[in-house]
């Protein structure tokens, strides 16, 4: 048995076309304004996804870091444990990324642990298996005294009726919502709780693919993975599972899950389009900046990943602009030398920062903070 879906009040109602709102309005102006920068944000709102939901499960990698490791760079500085667990997640979230638009896709078991071995696979032991059910009972233990268990899976034996009756369940569209039913997957995985590793990060993953299988907006642009990693709503997220009890009980009104769902799409909706808005903004005055001192316009990608990230490397920007190794040393050199850009570390740990040069307006415009509504 699977948690009922509830009924929407007034109120989600509401906030639920304020995000349908807000994400097809941020979709046109993809559509009518695809500026450089929207691959730029594409990137970096999968790194912060990534490093979000990682972080959940206490896997510290800053987005940027993911943002470096995705582009292949082999020298940042994070263990090695934390890289592997980056790197798959990335793996499993450029698979999820490509099938938002097929024609012939299905839900099934073998799918879904399929997902697991690509995220989980480095870690399979027969102990805990990856791409397997759990042969075993599983539990979440409270954060406050790791011997005390927050939360107890159903029995392993039960794990193959309800998968079964969830993918059933995934294949069959009963006219809700699509964010409605992305949220309640992630309920149902993470109760299920299947696998003996990863099943916070799968649940997660399974609503980015039903959001992204919806067709508004591309995958990076609708998780809600990096708004449950920031900490006050991590925190938020494991009480309003708690709250569901310790133990599996289906036959309950999970309203809360809901309207807390609906929060995460409204304010994460939020969040993408100021950015959006924000980087488009500094795109523009860097244009104006470096025709003034006479550059090739392909250096704005490197001033403005500095920008909005706080850094860029050769790695990156050679492969954003399509250039040689050649041709991108030899411009940062030039930016150097003219102060706009200032070296750290040396040799291939080498990153840039905004030198005393740097247009100061850009970046005060990429430091200004969003203010966010809240949607109730």
């Amino acid at each position: 048995m699977l948690f009922p879906t509830p009924a929407l009040t007034a109120a989600d109602t509401h906030v639920l076309a304020e995000v349908d709102r807000m994400r097809e309005q941020l979709r046109h102006e993809l559509q009518a304004k695809p500026g450089k920068w929207a691959g730029g944000l594409r990137k970096f709102l999968t790194a912060d996804s990534i490093a979000a939901s990682n972080s959940i499960e206490g896997f510290k990698v800053s987005t940027i870091d993911v943002e470096d490791l995705i582009a292949g760079e082999r020298d940042v500085e994070v263990s090695e444990g934390d890289k592997a667990e980056t790197l798959a997640y990335k793996q499993m979230m450029t698979y999820i990324q490509t099938l938002h638009n097929t024609d012939d896709f299905a839900y099934s078991k073998g799918f879904l642990n399929a997902l697991h071995w690509m995220l989980q696979g480095h870690r399979h032991t027969e102990r805990r298996p990856a791409g397997q059910w759990r042969p075993g009972p599983v539990y979440v233990t409270d954060a406050r005294d790791p011997s005390i268990a927050a939360y107890t899976a159903p029995d392993a034996e039960h794990v193959p009726a309800l998968t079964e009756e969830l993918v059933d369940w995934l294949n069959t569209d009963d006219g809700t919502h699509p964010l409605v039913r992305a949220a309640m997957a992630h309920l149902h995985l993470v109760s299920i709780h299947p696998w003996a590793d990863g099943n916070g990060r799968m649940s997660r993953s399974l609503q980015t693919l039903m959001i992204a299988r919806e067709g508004v907006l591309a995958p990076e642009f609708s998780s809600i993975e990096a708004w449950l990693g920031r900490p006050g709503n991590t925190w938020e997220y494991y009480q309003v599972l708690g709250r569901r009890g310790s133990t599996y009980r289906p036959d309950q009104d999970v309203s809360e899950w809901i309207r807390f769902s609906l929060t995460a799409y409204h304010q994460q909706a939020q969040t993408v389009h100021a950015r959006w808005v924000r980087s488009g903004t500094v795109w523009a005055m860097l244009e104006e900046y470096v025709a003034g001192i006479r550059l090739d316009e392909r250096v704005i990608s490197a001033l403005h990943d500095v920008a909005m990230s706080g850094r860029v490397r050769r790695t990156r920007y050679e492969q954003s602009e399509g250039l040689s190794l050649q041709q991108a040393q030899r411009d940062l050199r030039d930016l150097v030398a003219l102060r706009v850009l200032e070296p750290v570390g040396k040799t291939r740990a080498r990153f840039y920062t905004a030198g005393p040069a740097y247009p100061a307006p850009a970046l005060e415009v990429a430091g200004t903070p969003t203010t966010l509504e809240n949607p109730y």
